[in-house]
C-alpha cells in the first residue's frame, strides 16, 4: 500500500545544502535591512541619519532588542527575561571557595532551552501565518482572470504580481455581452492582508455591478458610495474601469483616482486624464466616464504604481519618464512581448533591492481581424 505520510527531510543533507546556497555577506545584510524596516518606527529612522556610525552600531541592536521584546506576549516576555537572567548568572561557570564549588553550567543551559522554547512559540505563530497567508494567495490566483483573455479584434495582456504573500492590487476582465468586455485595474491603499480583504471586496462589487450600468460615470458614484459604506478609516482605492467592444476601437474609460493610462502608436504617446476621485475619500463625489478610441497597432496600457515606483538598491524610482523612454522604442510587438519587455527593464531597475509595492500591468493592443474568404 502506498504510503502518502510526507518523509521529514535529512538533517545532514539540508545542512550541507545550506551551506552550499549561503551568500553570508547579501543574507546578512537583507535579514539585518528587513529587521530595521519591520520594527523601527518612521521616527526612529529619521533620528539614525543624524548619528555617526559609530553610534549607530550600539544604538540600533538596542532599538531592535526593545521592539522585539514588547511585540511579545506577556508570557513569552516573562519567558524571555528568565533566560536572560540565568545565561547572565552562569557568565562565570564556577563560583568557588574554600567550602564549596559550585558548577553554574545547569543554569546557562535551562536558559538557553527556555530561549529556545520562546522561539519556537514565534515561529509556531509565523508557520500559522503563513499556511493562512497562502492559502489567501490561493484564493487570490483563483479570482484572477486569464493572462490571454481572448476578445476579438484585441491583443490583450494582463499582469499582477504581488510585493508580499498578497496584494491589494487589482486586475480583473469581465465579459458583459457579445461585443463588450470590462477589465478593471486599481490599487487598495495600503498592502499585505486588509488590502488584499478589501481587494477582493471591491471586485466582487464590481462583477455585480457593471451589468446594471451603462452610464460609467453613475457606476463609479455606485461604487464609491459601497466602498465608502464597507471600507475602514482612511483607505481608499484607485480604479480605472475600461469597458471596450468587440466591433470597434472605442473604449470607454473611468479613471478615479488611479494612474493615467497611456496610449501609444508608434513614437508618440498620449495619456487619458485623470479626472475623477479616489473611491473612499468623498463620499458624495461625481465621477467622469471619457471616451477614447485605440486604432490598429495602437496600445493602450494601463498599470499601477508598483512600476513607475519600483525603487532599486540606491532609493531611485524606475520613473514615468524611463517608462516613457521604453514605450518609445518598440517595434510593434504583441501585447505580451510588449508586457515582458517592460517587466525585464523594470526587475533589471530594482536588481536586489527589496519589493516595496504591488505591481500590475494591462496591455491593450488592437488589431486587424483577418477575415477568411
Amino acid at each position: 500500500m502506498n504510503s502518502t505520510h510526507k518523509q521529514d527531510p535529512k538533517f545532514g543533507r539540508t545542512i550541507r545544502e545550506d551551506f552550499h546556497r549561503l551568500k553570508l555577506k547579501e543574507d546578512m545584510g537583507g535579514e539585518y535591512r528587513d529587521l530595521k524596516d519591520y520594527f523601527l518606527s518612521d521616527d526612529r529612522k529619521e533620528r539614525l541619519k543624524t548619528m555617526s556610525g559609530f553610534k549607530k552600531f550600539f544604538v540600533i541592536p538596542w532599538w531592535l532588542l526593545k521592539a522585539l521584546f514588547f511585540r511579545l506576549t506577556p508570557f513569552r516576555r516573562i519567558l524571555l527575561l528568565i533566560a536572560i537572567i540565568f545565561i547572565i548568572i552562569s557568565g562565570n561557570n564556577r563560583i568557588s571557595s574554600e567550602q564549596v564549588t559550585i558548577d553554574l553550567f545547569g543554569p546557562a543551559m535551562f536558559g538557553g532551552l527556555i530561549l529556545l522554547f520562546v522561539l519556537a512559540l514565534e515561529l509556531k505563530d509565523k508557520m500559522t501565518a503563513r499556511t493562512e497567508l497562502e492559502e489567501g494567495r490561493a484564493v487570490q490566483k483563483a479570482l484572477m482572470p486569464e493572462v490571454h483573455p481572448e476578445v476579438e479584434g484585441w491583443d490583450i495582456w494582463l499582469f499582477t504580481k504581488p510585493a508580499n504573500d498578497v496584494g491589494g492590487d487589482l486586475i480583473d476582465f469581465l465579459k458583459i455581452s457579445e461585443n463588450k468586455i470590462g477589465i478593471s485595474v486599481g490599487d487598495v491603499a495600503g498592502k499585505g492582508l486588509s488590502a488584499a480583504l478589501l481587494m477582493a471586496k471591491l471586485q466582487s462589487t464590481i462583477r455585480a455591478t457593471v451589468p446594471d450600468y451603462t452610464s460609467l460615470s453613475r457606476l463609479g458614484e455606485k461604487l464609491n458610495g459601497i466602498f465608502c459604506r464597507d471600507s475602514l478609516p482612511k483607505l481608499f482605492a484607485s480604479l480605472v474601469y475600461l469597458e471596450l467592444s468587440t466591433e470597434s476601437g472605442e473604449v470607454k474609460v473611468l479613471n478615479a483616482g488611479h494612474l493615467e493610462p497611456l496610449i501609444i502608436k508608434n513614437k508618440d504617446i498620449r495619456k487619458v486624464k485623470k479626472t475623477s476621485p479616489a473611491l473612499g475619500i468623498i463620499p458624495n463625489a461625481t465621477f467622469d466616464e471619457q471616451t477614447v478610441n485605440v486604432d490598429y497597432n495602437e496600445y493602450l496600457i494601463v498599470f499601477s504604481d508598483g512600476l513607475t515606483e519600483a525603487r532599486n538598491e540606491a532609493g531611485e524610482f524606475f520613473g514615468e519618464d524611463r517608462l516613457k523612454s521604453l514605450l518609445t522604442n518598440i517595434n510593434n510587438p504583441t501585447s505580451e512581448q510588449l508586457g515582458n519587455k517592460i517587466l525585464f527593464e523594470a526587475n533589471y531597475f530594482v536588481g536586489n533591492a527589496k519589493t516595496h509595492d504591488d505591481l500590475t500591468i494591462a496591455i491593450l493592443r488592437r488589431k486587424e481581424i483577418t477575415k477568411s474568404i
